[in-house]
């Protein structure tokens, strides 16, 4: 007869079991860590002066405090209730309002935005148009679309504090904006560079890879030291988008070479009729091509370059291939 503590064991057995038939990949690198997280979950830090950080490990928000009440920057639900625990911490340490009067949208996805409706219904919300027309369609209780909007640009002042919002174009997704905010020496990007690590499938799961391409090029132009990313533990810097840069670069470039010189012959006179198991046959060896070189240069340097930089390699190899038509060819 099992009891609840044999149970456990066999289930603790197994998923060893199970964990060992598992895929290894390289070490994380330690410049990649973040600092450790409380027990509630979460760590919540200084940036500069009246501006905080909070982060779960995996996403991150941002918060101002001032005489007019807190400015929150997303409201990830994974961070959830701990936002306003973070809020609180900080308020009691320094005796200020502990009331979240504004928060600002960074863009309408659920994984940044989804804790929104956690806070007050008074709360006034300030995202981009397209943000405002997209959590409309969406619907989303969880989610309450922005009340106040702006087009290209917009400078908040809240409680004697400056916060710039501008619109580059699409990137990762059609409405994801730079947060900048001058006084604090800081730039908020959300989904573009993540500090110290790849990006994850399909390079942040982005809509728009030229635009995405273009971001960081867009965050450097301005003046800053502290990077918000939105992901992941750690705080990022001038130097961690110029590497992601480079990274992205170094898969433009790889992903061309590999057009050149993969030949789809084989795969069409394999597979005959069916079409789309020769293409895929194709353009899984080009991405496993263009990819190889890349992975073997940033592990160690990037954290789980080893995992998803053949993802993020077929999708910059479909934008180059379909959206700048490199590689295209016309029927004589």
């Amino acid at each position: 007869m099992s009891t609840p503590e044999t149970t456990t064991a066999a289930s603790a057995d197994s998923g060893a079991r199970g964990a060992d038939a598992l895929p290894d990949y390289a070490p994380v690198p330690r410049s990649a860590l973040g600092p450790a997280l409380n027990e509630q979950g979460y760590h919540v830090g200084r940036v500069e002066r009246n501006l905080y950080w909070v982060t779960d490990g995996t996403y991150q928000s941002a918060f101002l405090t001032t005489p007019d009440g807190v400015v929150l920057f997303d409201a990830p639900p994974t961070i959830g209730h701990n936002l306003q625990r973070a809020v609180d911490e900080i308020a009691a340490a320094n005796g200020v309002s502990n009331t979240v009067s504004h928060l600002i949208y960074s863009h309408h996805h659920a994984d940044h935005a989804g804790a929104s409706s956690l806070f007050d219904t008074g709360v006034v919300r300030i995202g981009h148009e397209e943000t405002r027309r997209l959590l409309l369609r969406d619907d989303d209780p969880a989610r309450p679309a922005p009340t106040e909007t702006f087009q290209d640009r917009r400078t908040l002042e809240i409680g004697g504090e400056r916060i710039e919002l501008a619109w580059h174009g699409a990137n990762h997704s059609p409405d994801n904006i730079i947060i900048h905010l001058p006084d604090h020496n800081t730039l908020m990007l959300v989904d573009i560079v993540n500090p110290g690590w790849a990006p994850v499938y399909v390079s942040n799961l982005t809509e728009d890879i030229p635009g995405y391409l273009e971001a960081p090029a867009n965050a450097l132009a301005y003046s800053w030291k502290h990077f918000i990313g939105g992901h992941l533990g750690r705080l990022g810097t001038r130097d961690d988008v110029r590497l992601h840069q480079q990274y992205m670069a170094d898969i433009s470039e790889s992903s061309r070479k590999a057009i050149d010189t993969v030949d789809p012959t084989r795969y069409f006179v394999k597979y005959g009729a069916n079409s789309w198991a020769a293409v895929k046959g194709y353009l899984d060896e080009v991405t496993a091509v263009a990819a190889a070189p890349v992975i073997e240069k940033y592990t160690g340097v990037l954290a789980a370059a080893d995992v998803f930089t053949e993802s993020t390699t077929f999708w910059v190899m479909e934008s180059v291939r379909l959206d700048l038509g490199y590689g295209s060819q016309v029927h004589p």
